[in-house]
């Protein structure tokens, strides 16, 4: 018996339409199928940029309607939106460029040394291949730029791979339709539709990453659903890379000269990116570490300010706002823990933006304020105040992996090559993917430098899935020794007939 998958506005709660049904087992076998099949056909470099470019105007002309279904089944707002399309786009076509390039192949070319010591060295030339189809789970927050045509799907498709991508139930009508888009676009650059397919339902997820022709995953939600998958990766016959995006905490140390300096500032500022997006980013800064005395109570001054003045928001889904609600309410029991604006139930359908503060020394041994080192998706933030640097240090100490750590030091601080920022920074680093110093972390630049990944929860790989090194997930590299001239693939000949960057008896060529 079919189970159809509804459209929900989570303004209401009410169901909007009917989108889909959830796919069978047999279904899902016939949607990775058809992907595999269509896989030759993404061997032409030139034929996939076109492909990422020309998905990239489809998009953009199909932009009202996009925004609009995406806006309907999320509330996330037309800015916010609008914004989210124009990175979607510009990841598509900076994919493309990536293609072009050709340095994501990692040719290496080196010729026969007899005479090599400590043995005679063969012929060995190696780049990299695709690794076949690749399954995407869609992320719930973020209906376009980490869904059916975003960051994940696009640097699949740009290393070679046709794609089955699993669509969240938040958004299941803007994935159809983002899906109808890019299989457009397969099909007007002279591909099968069938590179990207889009699959519904809690089982097809299940069923799809246990799919034998399913060579990898990338995953973007919670540590529960994550950590299900990718045991499941694991357990297969063959085993395949999981590259999930979990749960993250992103701590922030406030040192006391940066407070002394620009309290009110900084204040403001952590307000502002703790309720972007009414808190649903995976960046959110969700404990934070201030001084106690009188600049960290000026600094908490502010935050109360600007945090009072947000207005209420609609988060995804009932489920997350239950789940937010009951969390703060968990959190704000404990004992020590204060709440200078509480956060929780806005309203039948809302929640409202909120901080805890507690002592730095309750979360410096296990207890039950552990929980505070959990973090909870929505408009809060947990404010630890600690005595000394010794806090600071116990603390982190105990934090598990970050997507991102922030530092926020003083003036004198920042120009001192050996001092205590140094020392913060040396604490940090392996705590998390991204560091920054007097920044937010909400806002991931789309830039062949970034980083979007972290150590577990944070993700399950060393990857990034944000930047044009994503591509890297859906690669193999292969070797060929001694082999005849005929027999090589273009990309591994002498007279380097692509021209491609490549490393040619160990000198760089580009």
């Amino acid at each position: 018996m079919a189970v159809p998958v509804w459209s929900v506005d989570p303004r209401t709660g009410k169901q909007r339409e009917q989108v889909a049904d959830e796919a069978t087992t047999a279904e899902i076998d016939a949607a990775v199928r058809a992907a595999a099949a269509a896989a030759p056909a993404l061997a032409d470099r030139s034929v996939r940029a076109l492909l990422l470019r020309t998905a990239a105007d489809l998009l953009e002309e199909a932009g009202p309607q996009v925004l609009e279904a995406a806006d309907a089944e999320t509330a996330l707002g037309p800015g916010r939106l609008t914004g989210e399309l124009a990175r979607t786009t510009f990841q598509l076509r900076a994919f493309a460029d990536i293609v072009d390039e050709g340095a994501f192949l990692d040719v290496v070319i080196d010729h026969a040394d007899p005479a090599a010591k400590p043995a005679p060295r063969p012929e060995l030339r190696r780049y990299k291949i695709p690794l076949g189809v690749v399954a995407v789970y869609s992320a719930s927050n973020f209906p376009l730029a980490f869904s059916v045509p975003g960051g994940d799907t696009a640097s699949a498709l740009a290393a070679g791979c046709p794609v089955v991508v699993k669509a969240h139930p938040d958004h299941p009508a803007t994935s159809e339709l983002c899906a109808s888009v890019l299989r457009r676009a397969a099909v007007r650059v002279g591909l099968p539709a069938d590179v990207v397919a889009v699959v519904h339902g809690f089982q097809a997820g299940i069923d799809l990453i246990k799919h034998p022709l399913v060579s990898a995953a990338g995953f973007t939600g919670s540590v529960r659903g994550g950590r299900a998958l990718f045991d499941a990766a694991a357990a297969r016959p063959r085993p395949i890379p999981f590259h999930g995006e979990l749960g993250s905490l992103n701590p922030v140390v406030i040192t006391e000269a940066a407070a002394d300096e620009r309290a009110e500032q900084i204040g403001a500022g952590l307000a502002g990116s703790m309720t972007l997006g009414v808190g649903q980013f995976c960046v959110k800064p969700g404990l934070v570490l201030a001084p106690a005395g009188a600049a960290g109570d000026r600094l908490l001054k502010a935050v109360t300010a600007a945090v009072s003045d947000s207005d209420a928001g609609v988060l995804l889904d009932v489920r997350m706002r239950d789940a937010f609600v009951a969390g703060v309410e968990a959190r704000a029991a404990l004992p020590g823990v204060e709440a200078p604006v509480t956060p929780g139930s806005g309203g039948e359908h809302t929640v409202s933006a909120g901080y805890l503060t507690v002592p730095a020394d309750r979360l410096a041994a296990e207890g039950p304020h552990d929980l505070l080192l959990e973090e909870c998706f929505g408009p809060v933030t947990v404010v630890a105040r600690y005595e000394d640097r010794a806090q600071i240090t116990a603390v982190l100490e105990r934090l598990p992996g970050n997507l991102t750590a922030t530092v926020h030091i003083g003036e004198e601080e920042a120009g001192q090559e050996d001092g205590p920022a140094t020392a913060l920074l040396a604490e940090l680093t392996p705590l998390a993917g991204r560091l920054l110093v007097n920044g937010w972390p909400t806002g991931v630049a789309v830039a062949p430098a970034q980083h979007h990944g972290g150590p577990y929860p944070a993700t399950t790989s060393t990857s990034t899935s944000v930047g044009g090194t994503a591509i890297e997930r859906w690669l193999r590299p292969v070797a060929y020794q001694d082999t005849p001239v005929a027999l090589l693939p273009a990309e591994l000949r002498d007279e380097n007939p692509l021209h491609l960057p490549r490393r040619f008896d160990g000198r760089l060529e580009i």
